[in-house]
């Protein structure tokens, strides 16, 4: 493990800092936050300035070293986060990229890298959320192409994207994990119908989606059939391992705004606030250590992150809704105030321990995985 960086990294992040300085001032406000057409034009926009700059392939092209180094230089100077853009760059793109012939590479991944083409994700189901495996969306080959039928939930951004990865069962018969195939389904297909859900926070970046014999063409599943469950792995493990790498960041950035609004309020001279504060950065110290580990893994691996991700994934969940409930706590009355920006996120907080896979699977994988204990029955 090396969580040093080389002189090269280090221009390199010199360069960044440099691009970033000019950029970020010329772009425009963000929208509203509920009008999604509006942040796509944004989150695209901001795509296409890191691919004419040429800072666009770091998800998939620079090193694992390389992508930690873009993401924290970014989220340090504040720059725009994927957005809406997030499933293509971070999940699909990334597996089409290590699972997809050289023709389907050539298809998908420029346009996601330009800011052309928004996806979303199509894995969990009213009845198969953390038991993924339990999916029920069939897909029925015919001809050169499958028909799929069934719904999909919590599609992120599928009211704007332009594609689905989608995953559906091709063989029932099959155990359960061995009758799944990844396909790549273009959302304006017919038989799509898309459904906002809306948040507790006011939000409607999820939806359900409805699939009526869809037909996606055979050409557009990425690995072979009845694979899929091996390709989702590698799409959980970009998921898990390196995707919330500039959310530690900003978690560090929010601990050092709540103590100074902590010495600003009085709220500092709380003896157990202050050990509590302290604790938190202790912590996200610890877990950008384990991010740079993470990537020192997947370095020395191919680029595709291991279990550590999981490792990871399980502690800055429960860590985030720490940092919001310390944020309640120093902000006090001005907590239930929702037109606070870190109001807001600690209600997104509490979906941390769900999103990505439940803590409880995340204690799963580490316990069979690493730990080596006997598999759930």
């Amino acid at each position: 493990m090396d969580l040093s960086y080389t002189e090269e990294e280090e221009g390199f992040r010199a360069g960044l800092r440099d691009w970033l300085a000019v950029a970020l001032p010329e772009l425009p406000p963000p929208p509203s936050p509920g009008d999604w057409p509006a942040r796509r034009a944004h989150d695209t926009a901001w795509q296409r300035a890191l691919y004419d700059a040429g800072y666009a392939d770091v998800h998939w092209d620079a090193s694992p070293t390389r992508r930690l180094i873009f993401l924290e230089e970014t989220e340090k100077a504040g720059a725009p986060y994927v957005g809406a853009n997030f499933v293509g760059l971070l999940h699909a793109g990334p597996t089409i990229a290590a699972e997809g012939t050289r023709e389907q590479r050539e298809r998908w991944l420029p346009p996601i890298l330009r800011g052309d083409e928004i996806w979303c994700q199509g894995f969990s189901e009213p009845d198969a959320g953390s038991d993924l495996a339990s999916l029920r969306t069939r897909a029925v080959r015919d001809g050169d192409a499958y028909v799929v039928t069934g719904a999909k939930i919590w599609t992120s951004h599928a009211e704007v994207a332009d594609w689905c990865e989608l995953l559906v069962r091709t063989d029932p018969e099959a155990p359960r994990h061995r009758g799944i195939t990844w396909l790549a389904m273009p959302m304006d297909a017919p038989g799509v119908t898309v459904r906002p859900l809306r948040t507790l926070a006011g939000s409607t970046e999820f939806a359900e989606v409805f699939l009526d014999e869809v037909r996606v063409p055979a050409a557009n599943r990425v690995g072979a059939e009845n694979d899929g469950w091996r390709v989702t792995m590698v799409t959980l493990s970009f998921e898990r391992g390196t995707a919330f790498v500039g959310e530690v960041v900003a978690c560090r950035r929010t601990l050092a705004a709540l103590a100074r609004t902590a010495r600003e309020n009085g709220r500092w001279d709380d003896a157990v606030l202050r050990r509590r504060l302290g604790r938190l950065n202790a912590e996200f110290g610890a877990l950008w250590r384990l991010t740079q580990w993470n990537v020192s893994e997947a370095e020395a691996t191919g680029g595709v992150p291991g279990t550590g991700g999981s490792v990871f994934k399980l502690r800055y969940s429960h860590a985030r809704q720490e940092l919001y409930d310390a944020a309640a706590e120093v902000l006090g009355p001005d907590a239930l105030d929702l037109s606070r920006e870190w109001n807001l996120d600690r209600l997104s907080s509490l979906s941390y321990t769900i999103a990505a896979g439940t803590s409880q699977i995340q204690r799963n994988i580490v316990a069979e995985r690493i730990l080596g204990l006997p598999k759930e029955r």
